[in-house]
This record gives C-alpha cells, sequence and structure tokens, in this order.
C-alpha cells in the first residue's frame, strides 16, 4: 500500500511539472526590446570592408565576390557589394549555401542606417528590417557606411522568427521553433544539441524555480551566451534578458503566450 501510494505521489509531481507555465507558443513583441547600448562598427574605404565588432574581425575586399573568413560558425565566406555611395550589399555563406543578405542603406544626412535583412539559416528564410542610429563617425573619404552605429528600432521580423514553442517534461524542457531548431534538455547542467543548428550550439538549463529558467548557450566549449527566461505571474507572458558573452553586450525583450 505504501509502495502504490509512493507510486501515485511521485507521478502525480511529474505530471504537474510536466505542465509547466513555460508550456505554449510565444511570439516576441518587438516593441518591448531592450537594444545594447555596445555600438557596431564598420569601415568601408579603399576597396576594403571591415566589420571591427565582429568576433572575430572581418576584412575583405569590397569587390563583390564571395571573400574566405575562418572563424564564424554560421559563414565561411563573405561578399560586400558597393551599390552606391549610401548603399552595400553583404551576402554571407557556409560551404557555399547563403546564409545571410543584408541590404544597408544610410540616410542622405548619414545619421540613421537601414537594413533589410534575410536570414536563412534554418528550414525557411526570416526577413525583417533594422534602424540603426550612427554614434560615431567613419574615417575621413570612407563609404557613408563606415562609423559606429547602435540599433534603435527593429522595425519589422518575420513571424517565424519570433515565434517559439516550449513544453516541460518530468525533468526538463523541449524547445521547437518554426525553422527547424529544437532542443530537448534536463535541468542536470548538461550540454545539450540545439538540432537544426548550423553553427552547432549546445544549450544547458538551470531551474531557478518553477517560472524561472536560465539556459546557457555554448559553441566548441565556450559559453556565448546567457538567457535568464521568467514566466509572468499571470503566465501570459514570459520576459527574456539575454547577455551575449561573445560581444560583451545585454538585450532584452518580452514574449507573449499565443497558446
Amino acid at each position: 500500500m505504501k509502495k502504490l501510494l509512493l507510486a501515485a505521489v511521485l507521478m502525480a509531481s511529474a505530471t504537474l511539472f510536466a505542465q509547466s507555465p513555460f508550456d505554449g507558443t510565444w511570439l516576441t513583441k518587438l516593441d518591448t526590446a531592450k537594444f545594447p547600448t555596445k555600438p557596431d562598427k564598420y569601415t568601408l574605404s579603399d576597396n576594403m570592408y571591415e566589420c571591427l565588432t565582429c568576433v572575430p574581425k572581418v576584412a575583405v575586399k569590397a569587390d563583390g565576390n564571395d571573400q574566405k573568413v575562418t572563424g564564424h560558425p554560421y559563414y565561411d565566406t563573405v561578399a560586400v557589394k558597393v551599390v552606391n555611395a549610401s548603399a552595400v550589399e553583404i551576402i554571407h555563406k557556409k560551404d557555399g549555401k547563403v546564409m545571410f543578405t543584408d541590404t544597408e542603406t544610410v540616410s542622405s544626412d548619414g545619421k540613421m542606417m537601414n537594413d533589410k535583412f534575410t536570414d536563412m539559416t534554418g528550414t525557411q528564410p526570416v526577413t525583417g528590417e533594422v534602424t540603426s542610429t550612427r554614434v560615431g563617425p567613419g574615417p575621413a573619404s570612407s563609404h557613408a557606411l563606415s562609423g559606429a552605429w547602435r540599433t534603435s528600432k527593429v522595425d519589422s521580423v518575420s513571424s517565424n522568427g519570433l515565434t517559439v514553442t516550449y513544453k516541460g517534461t518530468a525533468d526538463g524542457l523541449k524547445m521547437s521553433d518554426p525553422n527547424g531548431n529544437s532542443y530537448d534538455a534536463k535541468f542536470d547542467g548538461k550540454d545539450y544539441p540545439i538540432e537544426g543548428d548550423p553553427g552547432h550550439t549546445m544549450v544547458s538549463l538551470k531551474r531557478i524555480g518553477n517560472d524561472t529558467i536560465e539556459e546557457t548557450d555554448k559553441r566548441d566549449g565556450k559559453v556565448v551566451g546567457v538567457a535568464h527566461m521568467a514566466v509572468s505571474k499571470d503566465g501570459k507572458s514570459i520576459q527574456v534578458d539575454y547577455t551575449d558573452k561573445l560581444h560583451g553586450t545585454k538585450s532584452a525583450y518580452t514574449m507573449e503566450k499565443q497558446s
């Protein structure tokens, strides 16, 4: 009788936790986003393009052809094409496959930059637009893209780039998104793969409370980011605070429950 009672209690506990407050499909609300204060820095001069804040730094000819780069998990070539005095097209590829495209256009007064992007690292493209504000000048006689830029607004992102689904398990959490990325990780501090991720990111989870989780992302055994995720008391939203260890920045946003 005692064994039956104990088994029933354990089963009930597992079921209760499996029905976690994270269960459901969540959509990031762009109007809640808080962006890094650290700016991105570029130079484009004398037919050479440099991304000074990329890790590692990118330095390639701006001749429109694929240029080899190393040390980047999502691309191994970069092609930079100067469209005109205010616009540049950049294409990143990995193993010959296009991973990212960006068309960056600087305003006539040089104070703002619009980036129309397509992210093709998943099973379907994610598209969007980002507006950045100039916070530092470029070298004399360089292209308008040159200088320091701070993200001021994400104007739009396709819904597949904003949506994630979580499902609690007895001892962990499952994640999936519309772009073919997923994980099934336990709260044991061990690393689990993000399936479908061409960057081969690993995830470890720590349960801080029933409604709070800390996710640590790693590549090649090195921590690249930490996300602190907390479900609101009414269960309708998740607050995400993200520390980008690779670039030394912090950002935050809120996800609202869809179903």
